[in-house]
């Protein structure tokens, strides 16, 4: 079904295919573009917001947006403002309360 409202954005099409594609090692390719512009068409197609973020380096951060559907995508954005989708997909589950209540901050 997301993959249906992503083919009415051809940047988010195009990103779909790529995705589909990717499971042989042969079409191993990232989706790049303007930050601003994958978080609005996540946003919009897929009703994806960010969960958190983690530095990766001094010139990168990683972003994890998710959906109340289960959608979730994993962004590597640089500090000039362009992100790389890093992987997409569905059924993400939330563990975060889980973690806290194993492993709770004194």
């Amino acid at each position: 079904m997301a993959l249906v409202v992503a083919c009415r954005r051809s940047w988010l099409g195009a990103f779909s295919t790529v995705l589909m594609l990717s499971a042989t090692p042969a079409v191993a390719q990232l989706f790049c573009s303007d930050h601003d512009a994958i978080v609005a068409g996540l946003t919009d197609d897929f009703h994806e917001r960010r969960l958190g973020y983690g530095v990766a380096s001094d010139a990168a951060i990683i972003e994890i947006y998710v959906s109340d559907d289960g959608t979730w995508t994993v962004l590597m954005s640089d500090v000039r403002g362009r992100s790389c989708v890093l992987a997409a997909g569905d059924g993400w589950e939330n563990s975060a309360d889980a973690v806290r209540e194993a492993y709770p901050r004194h």
